[in-house]
């Protein structure tokens, strides 16, 4: 019998291109530094974020997007441990535990999609 292994290139370097961008908006939080923001969030970009209960706030645009992230990420005495990035194509899922500063903490998922080399939708989830 013949194993078949078929290897489609160009996902694979979408994959690649998308894996990239992620590392890149992960050590935003990791490093408390929003700098990055401005180069990987597109004009069209869109958040719904994990509060409030149900559905979560939207947030359209570039400048909404990165204002959101950068008072998330530069929040004092808060970290994120990113427990797993899982990239297929142009999307991406960045399962995460978020320590707030008084030592509680929240576990979540991020459902990422990138187009033409930027974040253009975030969706965020929390456990419980």
């Amino acid at each position: 019998m013949t194993q078949e292994l078929i290897i489609d290139i160009a996902t694979a370097k979408r994959s690649a291109e998308t894996a990239e961008i992620m590392r890149r908006y992960n050590n935003v939080f990791q490093r408390h530094d929003p700098s990055a923001l401005d180069e990987l969030v597109a004009d069209d970009c869109m958040i719904e974020n994990t509060t409030p209960a149900p559905d979560g706030a939207r947030r359209a645009g570039k400048a909404a997007c990165v204002e959101l992230w950068s008072a998330i990420a530069t929040a004092p005495g808060t970290r994120f441990d990113i427990e797993e990035t899982f990239v297929a194509g142009d999307r991406a899922t960045i399962r995460w535990r978020f320590w707030m500063s008084d030592g509680s903490s929240l576990r979540g998922v991020n459902l990422m999609r990138v187009a033409n080399g930027r974040i253009v939708e975030a969706m965020g989830y929390v456990k419980g």
